[in-house]
């Protein structure tokens, strides 16, 4: 993990050396002022020299003007490094993100990957920027510091180190009280946010249902919860700040106590040398007290990278070496004795075979669960089969790379998904280099473009997050307008009209007719009126196709799918 952290300070590694050398600059500099001062009160003060202490008055203002520009250096380069580092782990990660296969995101969820994009890369990048310096800086002080204090009194020196375990013991002790109690905090902040979000998501069924105070009440209840934990939190810094704070007041004591004795009882520590003591005592204090403070920053960081590296240790997709990559296939497709299982669910499909031609329309129908949309996920090889082949045009799926089958099916879902942008941004999704004309003509196609033209800016209208400003109906003819544009010779339509009203259904039926128009087409439809048409109907029950054949064949074999349509048909009588 080292290693692989290491990395990413390699292309910064000019930048990074300036930055050390700068910090070791800033902890020379800091230890002018005792050496300095321990000069001026053994030397000049008692020969009177006040040239020479203006001299040292000047040599140290320039030398603290020099430690300001290096700490600007420090750190605004230093965060740079840091930001830049993270920028670039988040660039790897996104792209990993974008070659991992469709079962990855079947198991995680999109707020945590997310949470580990931005929370988690944000430790990370203060760690790469105030580790390295922290280390060095504070090592070398402390380490300097000491050495310099024992060359005015060892055994002093002796004495306030013997203080020193008192003082680490006491601020991890403290600090992973704190940490717990922070800890906690976040967690109800996530609790906060989640019930904030739930209600402000279900506001319209909160109004119908007029039950404004149930929600407030639930909110108050995390509120509540926030407030004594954060309490809690609180408690555990002050006791955190308040004894840290007492160990180094009990230095500056010792310092006081045990220095006078020492220079009472021996005729080697003078006056000079007790002052350039106490005062190189704060430069030992502040960075063993900054390193202890650096432990949970190191943690949070290698937390953070750990995480990160979790993610990046997920296997991408894999597809042949080999794979062919010029190829225009034409929508010949074969299942040839496919079985295939979920990590976490077995046999989804059974040992399925079927053919469809070019251009020919089947209809995949059954209850819920049956295997049909994992059928139409195969077939783009979102997910590998457990054992069989997927054929198109005769070739192995898998023989093919990637981009070249997927770039030859289109797919219209329930579930329609649009980007945050405008109309014409999403409708190009489905060919990147198309001309506007080509977007107006697939609009036209998708019985969209007479909508668009009522809207003040047309194409270039804001759709919102996730098509928020438009209908159900508007959302599914500019995904259909979107496949339209990518004009693929396969075309899988899963369950594309069953989330809506019988007089947009007849609509969007009528532009996915229009679309079906020469392509293969595979449809997965929970009314089964709208696929009367299909030129054959499989029949899927636990995956397997237990039959097959036209709309009347099946009527006529009076089994799963006569039932399934007399029932469908009494209920739209009904309603």
């Amino acid at each position: 993990m080292f290693k692989r952290f290491i990395s990413y300070y390699k292309p910064h590694i000019r930048m990074f050396t300036l930055d050390m050398v700068a910090s070791l600059l800033i902890s020379v500099i800091g230890m002018c002022y005792p050496i300095l001062t321990r000069k001026v009160f053994n030397d000049f003060v008692p020969n009177a020299n006040i040239t020479m202490i203006l001299i040292f008055g000047g040599v140290l203002l320039v030398l603290y003007f020099i430690r300001m520009l290096l700490r600007y250096f420090v750190q605004y380069y230093g965060h740079v490094i840091g930001v830049k580092m993270q920028a670039q782990m988040r660039s790897d990660m996104f792209k990993h993100l974008e070659e991992l296969p469709y079962s990855y995101y079947d198991e995680h969820e999109t707020g945590k990957i997310m949470s580990r994009m931005t929370n988690d890369l944000q430790n990370v990048s203060e760690l790469a920027h105030h580790g390295p310096e922290n280390l060095f800086i504070c090592g070398f002080m402390v380490i300097g510091s000491f050495v310099y204090l024992c060359t005015i009194n060892w055994l002093l020196s002796l004495i306030i180190f013997a203080c020193v375990p008192i003082l680490v013991a006491i601020s991890l002790i403290m600090r992973k009280r704190m940490r717990e109690a922070f800890t906690e905090t976040r967690k109800n902040v996530a609790i906060i946010n989640s019930s904030l979000e739930s209600s402000i998501s279900g506001i319209r069924v909160t109004k119908a249902f007029t039950n404004n105070d149930k929600e407030i009440e639930k909110f108050e209840k995390g509120n509540v919860q926030y407030v004594k934990s954060r309490s809690k939190a609180y408690k555990a810094m002050g006791a955190f700040s308040s004894s840290t704070n007492f160990i180094m007041d009990l230095f500056y004591l010792v310092c006081v106590v045990a220095g006078g004795i020492i220079a009472i009882t021996t005729d080697t520590f003078s006056t000079a040398d007790y002052l350039a003591f106490v005062v190189s005592i704060s430069l030992f204090i502040s960075p063993l007290t900054t390193l202890i403070n650096f432990v949970e920053q190191y943690q949070d960081g290698t937390t953070g990278f750990k995480r990160f590296l979790e993610i990046m240790d997920e296997k991408p997709e894999k597809e042949n070496p080999n794979a062919i990559e010029d190829v225009s296939l034409q929508g010949n497709i074969e299942f040839k004795n496919v079985y295939f299982s979920y990590e976490t669910k077995a046999n989804i499909l059974n040992d399925v075979s079927f053919k469809i031609n070019k251009g020919e329309t089947i209809a995949l129908v059954g209850e819920s669960g049956g295997g049909k949309t994992t059928i139409c996920h195969l077939i783009p090889n979102f997910y590998k089969v457990t054992s069989g082949k997927i054929l198109i045009d005769g070739i192995n799926i898998n023989d093919l790379s990637f981009k070249a089958l997927r770039r030859a099916i289109g797919i219209v879902q329930q579930d329609v998904f649009l980007f945050n942008g405008t109309i014409k941004e999403n409708i190009l999704y489905g060919k990147l280099d198309a001309s506007f004309e080509e977007v107006v003509l697939a609009s036209k196609r998708a019985n969209i473009y007479d909508y668009i033209m009522t809207l003040p800016d047309g194409f270039d209208t804001e759709i919102g997050e996730r098509g928020v400003k438009l209908s159900g109906g508007q959302k599914q003819r500019l995904s259909i307008a979107r496949v339209f544009l990518k004009n693929p010779p396969i075309l899988i339509l899963d369950e594309a009209t069953s989330a809506l009203d019988n007089t947009t259904e007849i609509m969007i039926q009528d532009a996915l007719n229009e679309l079906a128009k020469g392509r293969t087409t595979i449809v997965v439809a929970h009314r089964l009126s709208t696929i009367k048409n299909a030129n054959r109907i499989l029949v899927v029950n636990a995956g397997v196709i237990v039959e097959e054949g036209s709309h009347e064949e099946l009527l006529s074999l009076n089994g799963i799918y006569a039932r399934l349509y007399n029932l469908q048909f009494r209920n739209d009588l009904l309603s």
